[in-house]
């Protein structure tokens, strides 16, 4: 059974969105919404139709950034709108997938259908049949500054609009807008006044790609608890410190999530049981503070996943039109374009999300290290010495750990001025958002590397059963991946594993032995 379309329009969750970008949920124009569209319209048709003497209106019968001062006649108001869309068309380096372009779309929708823009319906219309019938603009990713928003990719995707630039059908390949709409069936638009502005003025860059990275990276802080219990029993360590008091005397909420979740997955374990009375005293860090360290990353992201909560319910475009009660119209030029809030917020989830693999190759670490890991082999090597074993799966992710590091700078503690000084400060949120994408990525193949790296050790375990939550996440690792009894590559293992994360099938192993896990 198909899910019914999102409206644009009316309040839009994080969830919609990945559903409209990741599986072409359709959409729809709330009906309410579309009467707000008119009646804002409405406002600028009058400032229009007031002629070259009316009352000058920044983007509606003005240049803009540093020529807002440049008076336009109204001859010229349409060709100003398609020049904007033109000029500002200069997005460099390689092209946005069509999730995040999908993202762009929905969300500049639903910033035109709150009704503050004052564009024609007709626009949300376009978007929301593009949408649906798989025209997808060619985006570069590279060229925003984060304020005025994200006007390069924006310029993109209005460039398509209007029947200019690139675009393609579902995932086919690249070809001129014009034929793809065609073969769509979807008639671009002739801009009218303050409606070019309107489309590439805001954030929906920013906001696409970051929303489906916070997802994606809130997915992988319980696969992390995950890996990190399959660690723990590989390693012979204890769940003692997982106990509720411990976590409600420090009453974090991540920690507590985590520590929940550590208990859930470690119950009714035959190895645990083996060395309860072994004298060992207290496990490693990596082992021991997965509560503390996973949780903060969790709270963190928490905090991300409030302000991408707003901003994808904002009005982000400039000028703002709001209607007063008596029916009349005030049109206020300001910032709500500027992407700090998303600039600071992408910058901590990169951090966030980033801990996460650096506290897991450590417990891979441990794992491969003969003096660290309780009995295992060295390298968890089938034969030591004529076999190299697990050695560079513990470099790899060693690389992307260091990776991250580099990627984890701030964008947001940067700021050039650009159009003759008018801009005088941005966000950089759009490097911001690109790179949070690549530090998850990063931080799914250090977690596979775990899971993998962990697997050997529970194999080494037997006849010994882990809990039931571990068992189920490494049977689902055996059903893809063989246990390791010599030397072979183990790219594809990496990548078999990775995929299994992102598919969700690991967890889901798990929590058919213990229940949801959050």
């Amino acid at each position: 059974m198909s899910s019914p379309p999102v409206l644009v329009g009316r309040p839009l969750s994080l969830e919609a969105l990945e559903e409209v970008a990741r599986a072409s949920r359709p959409v729809a124009f709330d009906d309410a919404a579309r009467a707000g569209v008119l009646r804002s319209r409405a406002a600028i048709d009058a400032i229009a139709a007031g002629g070259d003497e009316g009352p000058r209106v920044y983007g509606v019968n003005t240049g803009f950034g540093a020529l807002s001062e440049t008076r336009i006649s109204v001859a010229d108001v349409r060709q100003l709108q398609k020049n904007l869309v033109r000029s500002h068309s200069t997005g460099v380096g390689p092209d946005l997938g069509v999730p995040e372009v999908r993202g762009m779309m929905l969300l500049r929708a639903q910033v035109l259908a709150l009704g503050s823009s004052g564009v024609r319906p007709e626009l949300v219309d376009v978007l929301c049949a593009m949408l649906d019938r798989g025209v997808h603009p060619r985006i570069p990713a590279q060229g925003s500054v984060g304020a005025s928003g994200d006007l390069a990719p924006l310029a993109h995707l209005a460039l398509a609009m209007i029947g200019e630039g690139e675009a393609q059908l579902g995932a086919g390949p690249f070809v001129p807008s014009a034929e793809a709409m065609a073969r769509a069936g979807v008639k671009p638009v002739a801009l009218e006044a303050k409606e070019g502005l309107a489309l590439i003025n805001g954030t929906q860059y920013m906001a696409s790609l970051g929303t489906l990275a916070v997802l994606d990276a809130l997915r992988l802080c319980t696969i992390a608890d995950v890996a990190g219990a399959m660690s723990l029993e590989a390693l012979k360590g204890s769940a003692r410190p997982f106990d509720a008091r411990l976590q409600a005397a420090r009453p974090h909420p991540g920690q507590a999530v985590v520590a929940g979740n550590l208990r859930a997955l470690l119950a009714e374990s035959e190895i645990m049981e083996s060395h309860a009375h072994c004298g060992k005293v207290q496990d490693a860090y990596s082992l021991r503070c997965m509560p503390q360290v996973h949780g903060a990353s969790r709270d963190a992201l928490a905090w991300v996943r409030g302000v991408l909560e707003r901003e994808v319910n904002s009005v982000t475009d400039n000028p703002s039109v709001f209607l007063e009660p008596d029916g009349t119209a005030d049109i206020i030029s300001g910032g709500n374009f500027h992407g700090q809030p998303l600039a600071l917020a992408l910058d901590l989830a990169a951090m966030a999300v980033a801990e996460l693999a650096n506290i897991s190759e450590r417990r891979v670490e441990q794992l491969v290290n003969p003096a660290l890991s309780t009995g295992l082999t060295p390298f968890l090597a089938p034969a030591s010495g004529l076999h190299s074993g697990l050695m560079i799966a513990q470099v790899a992710s060693a690389s992307l750990v260091s990776e991250n590091k580099v990627l984890c700078h701030p964008a947001s503690v940067d700021s050039i001025p650009s159009s003759a000084g008018k801009e005088d400060h941005v966000s950089m949120g759009s490097v911001s958002a690109r790179k949070l994408q690549q530090v998850v990525a990063n931080v799914r193949q250090s977690l596979a590397i775990e899971i993998l790296t962990a697997s050997a050790g529970l194999d080494q375990r037997a006849p010994l059963s882990p809990s039931r939550g571990v068992a189920g996440a490494h049977a689902a690792v055996r059903a893809h991946v063989a246990p390791l009894t010599e030397d072979r590559p183990l790219y594809k293992d990496i990548a078999a594993i990775a995929g299994l994360l992102t598919d969700g099938s690991i967890v889901r192993a798990a929590e058919a032995r213990v229940g949801a896990l959050r």
